[in-house]
């Protein structure tokens, strides 16, 4: 339950993030604060949430969905 947790934190970390880059490509407040930087994030924590997965799944943390089929 905790991995599951974990993973969904992780998500609404990406979401923010993508809102963030969202809001500094329409104001521009500052040049400072470059969009890259919540584009960035947002690629390494999806990347982060991916390695989770497939080593819960290896593990067997977590269970696929069965085929459809």
């Amino acid at each position: 339950m905790w991995l599951k947790l974990v993973i969904i934190a992780l998500l609404l970390f990406i979401v923010f993030n993508l809102i963030r880059a969202g809001v500094v490509m329409l104001k521009a407040p500052d040049p400072s604060v470059k969009m890259s930087q919540f584009l960035g994030r947002r690629v390494l924590f999806s990347a982060i949430v991916l390695i989770i997965i497939f080593i819960a799944l290896a593990l067997g943390l977590i269970q696929q969905n069965p085929r459809p089929y």
